[in-house]
């Protein structure tokens, strides 16, 4: 299996922008992390996710319609790329491997 470089935050972020298919942009995912999560976080790390995601070939992005409410500015949208889609699944896969190997009695936690 290929190594997978990605960061927990970088993983979540991937993750979300998934989740919210084609209306992930930067507020978007902020505002999707901290609803799932609790989390609370800063937007400018978001930005950084997604460009590093980006430049990973794990996202790509377009711009979408310039709207009324963004004073005609347009929104720069991502999507999952195939590479993105591999990775989350590579990564879900070694994550329930692991988990997988958690002995039941492991301190009396039943969550395997």
């Amino acid at each position: 299996m290929q190594r997978i470089n990605l960061g927990e935050f970088e993983e979540l972020v991937l993750l979300i922008t998934a989740v919210l298919h084609d209306n992930a942009y930067g507020i978007s995912v902020l505002q999707e992390i901290e609803a799932q999560t609790g989390r609370q976080i800063n937007i400018s790390a978001v930005h950084s996710a997604l460009d590093r995601l980006e430049q990973k070939g794990y996202l790509k992005s377009y711009l979408g319609g310039a709207t009324n409410e963004r004073g005609g500015r347009r929104k720069r949208l991502f999507s999952v790329t195939a590479s993105g889609a591999k990775a989350l699944s590579d990564v879900k896969e070694m994550r329930n491997t692991l988990y997988n190997q958690i002995p039941k009695v492991t301190l009396d936690l039943n969550f395997v």
